[in-house]
């Protein structure tokens, strides 16, 4: 009568399930038409399509969307810039530039990848990985 109820259990265990990469299914997401002053700091995937002004830090893995302003420094494991970034970015594990991103500030990763309609002004600096 009090125990526990076999179908909250399982409900409850599936809902914490990662995907095999070792992040959630289900990032969490900064919609278009949500603006947000000040820092914001994250555990595992976050996705942005809003406008941020602060500084993003995460060991985790960033997507700045194609409807996104991010005016701050970024410091997070992975970031995937397909939007507007004005601030200095540093990467522990990969940074990508894909087509149609414009970042203004420094890059400073193990890994850079850059579309050729992807617009960079800044300096980059290709640190080795510490693996």
């Amino acid at each position: 009568m009090f125990g526990s109820n076999p179908k909250t259990s399982s409900a409850s265990s599936a809902s914490k399930e990662t995907h095999p990469s070792g992040y959630s299914s289900a990032p969490n997401r900064i919609s278009s038409g949500v603006s947000i002053t000040g820092d914001v700091k994250f555990s595992s995937e976050l996705v942005i399509d809003g406008e941020v002004e602060g500084n993003i830090t995460s060991s985790g893995k960033l997507t700045v969307g194609t409807h996104a302003t991010v005016v701050g420094d970024i410091r997070v494991g992975f970031v995937t810039v397909q939007g507007a970034v004005e601030g200095n970015v540093l990467a522990t594990e990969r940074c990508a530039l894909q087509a149609g991103a414009s970042l203004h500030g420094d890059v400073q990763s193990p890994r850079l990848a850059m579309d050729e309609n992807a617009s960079f002004v800044g300096s980059a600096i290709i640190t080795a990985n510490s693996a």
